[in-house]
């Protein structure tokens, strides 16, 4: 899982330049949520084009962490970067997104996340396999448990489709490049929302892993805080990556690589001393993703 931290940074860096030139655009914008991702593509992106070519996009909302900004902010200013901030919060209450899971009623932050982690354990429970897992097809044969994830996931959907929609209009007023932010992990997993965070110009880091992200942040100098603090799309509190795809990282870029390389379950299982049930959780994400990395099916004349 390893990779050449100098060869992989300044092929990526070529690529986001060459495709600035081609596409005829005066630089690049990417919506910065203070996560790894985000930040190591800014990074990239400033050493590929210069810190005057890159726009950062700050999108909060009601449910969005104050650590979130505060770590995006701290990329900034390291990289040097002009940022812009539009807050969603308006435009989602004008949809009534916040009545559909109303959080707010709860008050303090960290209860909001004590009673969302209840709530997804007790999903969980209910559906017999991870909501995620559940809501990656339609939910028309679950039963008691369709309204609540339909209710789910327009709540935090919608989102990541506002998120895209502000990224595409700063970036056609001012003739930039959007820069995608997804991972092969997400990618693989279908953990990317369509026509939301699944969609940009280019996608500069899609071919390495989560944990290969991680290593090449620390390698262009990406904050050691964001690098290390729990992954998440900031969506809803209490819930992070890892608990809504039900599995560790560390674990899952694994049996990716065993996927990608066409290994059976045994010889994946053997080769890193995992579980059949990891394994198979993995092929399931896989397969129930695969439409997420297609464009629309159409039929054939």
């Amino acid at each position: 899982m390893q990779i050449n931290s100098e060869i992989v940074s300044s092929s990526i860096e070529t690529f986001i330049k060459e495709k600035e030139q081609e596409f005829q655009r005066e630089g690049v914008i990417l919506g910065m949520s203070g996560g790894v991702d985000s930040s190591l593509v800014a990074s990239l992106a400033v050493r590929a084009l210069g810190p005057e070519k890159v726009l950062a996009l700050l999108l909060p909302e009601k449910d969005s962490s104050p650590e979130s900004k505060t770590d995006a902010l701290k990329e900034i200013k390291r990289l040097g970067i002009e940022y812009r901030e539009f807050k969603l919060t308006p435009i989602l209450k004008k949809f009534g997104i916040y009545r559909l899971v109303p959080l707010y009623i709860l008050g303090l932050r960290k209860f909001k996340q004590s009673v969302v982690r209840k709530h997804h354990e007790s999903q969980k429970n209910a559906l017999g396999e991870m909501p995620f897992m559940a809501g990656l097809l339609g939910t028309k044969n679950l039963g008691d448990s369709k309204t609540i994830l339909d209710s789910g996931n327009a709540y935090t959907r919608i989102k990541h489709r506002l998120r895209l929609v502000t990224l595409y209009y700063y970036a056609d007023l001012e003739n930039r490049m959007v820069l995608g932010t997804t991972n092969k992990s997400e990618s693989m997993t279908g953990f990317v929302v369509k026509w939301g965070d699944n969609v940009a110009d280019i996608e500069p880091i899609i071919t390495l892993y989560k944990t290969q992200v991680w290593q090449l942040a620390s390698y262009v100098g990406v904050t050691k805080d964001i690098i290390d603090k729990a992954p998440s799309p900031d969506l809803i509190p209490g819930i992070v990556d890892e608990m809504a795809l039900g599995i560790e990282y560390r674990i899952l870029d694994k049996i990716l690589m065993g996927i990608e390389q066409d290994w059976n379950n045994s010889k994946i299982i053997s080769e890193f001393n995992l579980k059949q049930e990891q394994v198979e959780h993995v092929r399931e994400l896989v397969k129930r993703s695969q439409h997420l990395r297609e464009f629309p099916p159409s039929p054939s004349i």
